[in-house]
């Protein structure tokens, strides 16, 4: 009888031919919001810029990502990505495309900075969203139906302008939280709450959606501000 010496271990995962790698970053801090001062509106969404501590956050992106092999680098219409992008475009020589579909989940009559102190004054229908998971419990804010569609576009259009690549994706923390719920299949608030500047990674292979990581800050341990960020 013979003995098969053969052996067969684990291996690392690799995304499959023509998959579409997207690091998705949530932009950085941005400015603080003011009930006497609304944020300037951008096609009708809040427009604040970085905060000192984003602008930090941005440059520990930048220089995280710098060798991390990617070929393209998206913004949405909104300044904080696009603030939060330079970094990592100087470092590479690449130009960041906009792609205005992967913008902000509208607020309706709770832009322009109003849901930070709704939810510091704990409006009741901030308890309602959550507990219905949907957006549009806020008077005018955007449908679960319409964001995963124009989301779902927009990734869509990545893929097929970037097969096979890597690519930084600059956006939104509802965004994430949409792109790993259809991902995962998990429920639509599930992914709420990725930090500013963190990372999250996706392997987009036609329909397959795969999750490989969620809110990694790794790169943004220790002190954030300008000060401690000068000293390093």
């Amino acid at each position: 009888m013979t003995v098969s010496t053969t052996e067969y271990r684990q291996s690392r995962f690799v995304p499959p031919p023509g998959a579409t790698e997207l690091l998705l970053v949530r932009h950085g801090e941005s400015a603080p919001a003011r009930p006497d001062r609304l944020f300037p509106l951008v096609d009708g969404q809040g427009d604040p810029e970085l905060a000192p501590d984003g602008v930090v956050q941005a440059r520990r992106v930048g220089a995280r990502l710098a060798a991390a092999g990617v070929g393209a680098i998206y913004v949405t219409n909104l300044r904080r990505t696009a603030q939060t992008a330079a970094p990592l475009a100087e470092a590479t020589g690449l130009a960041a495309v906009v792609e205005r579909d992967l913008r902000e989940v509208h607020l309706g009559e709770w832009e322009g900075g109003a849901l930070r102190w709704k939810v510091a004054e704990g409006d009741p229908l901030v308890a309602r969203m959550r507990a219905e998971q949907r957006w549009d419990v806020i008077p005018g804010a955007e449908g679960l139906d319409a964001l995963r569609e124009r989301i779902g576009a927009a990734v869509r259009r990545i893929h097929a302008a970037q097969p096979g690549r890597r690519v930084a994706v600059f956006t939104h923390g509802g965004v994430i939280a949409q792109v790993l719920a259809v991902a995962t299949g998990a429920a639509p608030f599930a992914f709420l709450g990725a930090d500013n500047g963190s990372l999250s990674h996706v392997v987009v292979d036609g329909d397959s959606w795969r999750v490989r990581r969620f809110n990694d800050t790794a790169h943004l341990a220790g002190d954030l501000s300008v000060a401690g960020e000068a000293q390093t």
